[in-house]
């Protein structure tokens, strides 16, 4: 990463990725243009990003929050009006945390869904926040309007307009490296052996979307020891150009193993201001090979001035939130644009030959 990251301002950039998905029964036309959209919103340090795909079919991956007077729920619900949609044909939620699934009941009382996406049951059953999301969740499909997916490592998705090939769910992970990968992988030694996490993180629902040439991450909260399993002592990803940073950007995931094997153009970290961008991870990927940039959904105000990414960059800055989100359209050349939100500050990534 170059050294520019050092340099942060107190107006950060807000980064909203956008990739164009409207399904056939969401009553969008697909795009002239050929693009792929997709609208990082803002969730408060939760997760919700939303693609949009030429073809006209969109994929939501996860819902934010519960609570808080329906706030993520209209984010998104804003989001899918910019985008031109009135339905959102897939939802799929990586796993049953609260930020990432808790708000479920209040998304489909402000928008119709055509299908959820899973990894199966819960395994947290600590009897807590967890299960009480989870049950709220079973009573929305037990409405039977929903179609119900439970996807699994090597599944591709039914998604029109883009390849989305499941990586990883419910603890297991694909066995065999993706077309071109399988290279062996010197940043595991870098990499410390962690205990298994026993939580829903590890059981993350994690998919590689394929856009032309373009090759997206996003593994959900995938912990640090299943990173290890996915990437050592084989490469099983190989390169991908954008990164949804695992976890928020918390500490927890983030291995070099990971970050350093896929080499990564662009990473996009979907942190709130106290929760995730912890200053480990902000280092990391301060010095990741081949990383151009780092767009962060706020400021971290753990990682300080020193660790977090310059302020062109970030979407929300410290001070009152005001909801900013970060955008990208790809191109079928395989170039693609990160815009931010808050200032329209717009940079172009070219394609790679």
């Amino acid at each position: 990463m170059k050294s520019g990251l050092t340099l942060l301002a107190p107006l950060l950039v807000c980064l909203g990725v956008v990739f164009y998905t409207p399904t056939a029964r969401s009553q969008a036309a697909p795009h002239t243009d050929g693009s792929l959209r997709v609208y990082f919103i803002d969730v408060e340090g939760g997760q919700s990003t939303l693609f949009v795909t030429p073809a006209g079919q969109s994929l939501l991956i996860d819902t934010g929050w519960p609570g808080n007077n329906y706030r993520d729920a209209d984010r998104i619900a804003g989001a899918a009006k910019q985008a031109g949609i009135s339905k959102i044909d897939y939802v799929l939620l990586t796993h049953y945390h609260a930020d990432h699934t808790g708000g479920v009941p209040q998304l489909v009382s402000r928008i119709p869904v055509g299908a959820f996406i899973d990894h199966g049951p819960n395994r947290e059953m600590d009897h807590g926040i967890t299960e009480k999301d989870y049950s709220e969740y079973q009573k929305v499909l037990a409405a039977g309007t929903y179609q119900h997916i439970v996807g699994k490592p090597g599944d591709t998705l039914p998604i029109k307009g883009m390849d989305a090939h499941v990586i990883s769910a419910d603890g297991n992970l694909i066995s065999s490296p993706l077309p071109g990968a399988g290279q062996a992988n010197p940043y595991c030694a870098t990499s410390e052996v962690r205990p298994a996490d026993q939580t829903e993180n590890s059981k993350s629902l994690g998919i590689e979307i394929t856009f032309g040439s373009l090759k997206i991450l996003d593994l959900g909260d995938l912990t640090w020891d299943k990173e290890m399993q996915l990437m050592c002592p084989q490469n099983k990803l190989g390169k991908v150009d954008i990164l949804i940073v695992s976890h928020h950007g918390w500490e927890q995931s983030s291995s070099p193993a990971l970050v350093d094997a896929i080499g990564a153009r662009v990473a996009i970290m979907d942190n709130g201001a106290k929760k995730g961008g912890s200053t480990p991870v902000l280092k990391t990927f301060l010095k990741a090979p081949g990383l151009e940039t780092l767009w962060q959904i706020h400021f971290s105000e753990e990682g300080g001035m020193e660790n977090n990414t310059p302020e062109k960059y970030i979407a929300n800055v410290p001070g009152p939130d005001a909801g900013h989100g970060i955008e990208l359209t790809a191109h079928g050349d395989g170039s693609f644009d990160v815009t931010n939100t808050r200032t329209g500050y717009k940079q172009n990534y070219a394609a790679k030959h």
